[in-house]
């Protein structure tokens, strides 16, 4: 019998067109002689719109953009009512890949790929992510965080933080945002204000970095409670840093795979990826980005617990040259997701 997938995908974000990307390629990979494929598209305004069962790859995102019919039966009957064997969320940023989708799922008791509640809110919000990282005693590059109040109520004492403490070069970033969304290198006072005031647009809390000089390189991570990671990939951008255009659409990006590096490095960076893959509880997948500084050090910057998934993106180039295939990675995620469900399944509820 063929898995019924419903495949989750645009969401309430600022990288809701990345996910129609996502979807548009994931729907091209997947055998239709294994899966039913059903498309949910929600809306840049949060609405769930359930499409009818796809019988071939779409050749437009365009036509991933459903409208809805007035007698359209509402998508959660479709959840709750035992319609879908699993659940895909490629959903990057905020109401999709930070837990709140998750919990719905798990409330519905329903297999879903990719990281849980705990890890997909955690590994959004750059802060916490950084918090459990130190506690895990992961290297890290200085950080500073604010809420948007603070900031409002004085200004001038926000930037001494951060220079006091920081210094220049500096990245300021949403604390709850990928894709380089409303991310700004600064190296002077007037940049910081600016970088500031475009930040905040994006969200209420966010995160200031050290800046360092380093090479951008990353690793991809895939399992549950035993993971495995990919060969390494270095990014090296063309620019001062890997920002959202850099990443989608000027091509201005150089993606190195496999990175040159001595094997022990690789190894610890490895090692490093599946501590803090474990740290915050991950299941699935992420996507490990590290700094590697000219002496040598490792230094933790992030994890993405939905990255970028068109066959272009590092993640699933790194397991291409891992020896692990587009399509294979895909269908390798939903067992992973059907295997995890299955475990909860053992969780008693009842004393």
């Amino acid at each position: 019998m063929k898995t019924k997938l419903c495949l989750l995908y645009g969401g309430k974000s600022a990288e809701h067109q990345v996910s129609l990307q996502t979807a548009k390629a994931v729907i091209g990979a997947l055998d239709l002689n294994k899966f039913e494929i059903y498309p949910v598209y929600i809306t840049i305004a949060g609405q769930w719109i359930e499409g009818e069962q796809l019988s071939s790859p779409v050749e437009d995102v365009a036509e991933l953009q459903l409208t809805a019919s007035e007698n359209e039966e509402s998508v959660f009957n479709s959840l709750s009512g035992g319609k879908y064997d699993v659940i895909f969320p490629l959903l990057h940023g905020p109401n999709g890949e930070d837990g709140t989708v998750q919990g719905m799922l798990e409330v519905m008791n329903l297999p879903y790929v990719g990281n849980g509640v705990l890890a997909s809110s955690a590994g959004m919000d750059k802060v916490v992510m950084k918090n459990v990282f130190a506690q895990a005693g992961l290297p890290q590059v200085g950080y500073v965080w604010l809420i948007r109040k603070e900031w409002q109520a004085d200004e001038s004492a926000a930037y001494e933080r951060v220079e006091k403490t920081l210094g220049y070069p500096c990245f300021v970033k949403p604390a709850n945002l990928g894709s380089s969304v409303g991310i700004s290198k600064c190296t002077n006072r007037s940049e910081l204000e600016a970088a500031f005031a475009e930040a905040f647009q994006f969200d209420r809390k966010i995160i200031i970095e050290e800046g360092v000089t380093a090479r951008e390189v990353e690793v991809g991570v895939l399992g549950n409670d035993e993971p495995e990671c990919s060969v390494i990939g270095e990014i090296v951008p063309k620019k001062d840093f890997y920002d959202y255009k850099a990443k989608y659409e000027d091509g201005n990006t150089a993606l190195i795979i496999p990175a040159e590096m001595a094997e022990e490095t690789q190894q610890q960076m490895r090692e490093m990826a599946i501590q803090a893959y474990q740290a915050l509880d991950c299941s699935g997948l992420v996507r490990a980005d590290f700094f590697l500084t000219e002496d040598g050090q490792l230094i933790i910057n992030e994890v993405n617990t939905m990255p970028g998934f068109t066959p272009f993106s590092m993640f699933p180039l790194l397991w291409k040259h891992t020896g692990v295939d587009y399509s294979e990675l895909i269908e390798k995620l939903i067992s992973l997701a059907i295997e995890r469900h299955e475990e909860k399944q053992q969780i008693k509820y009842t004393f």
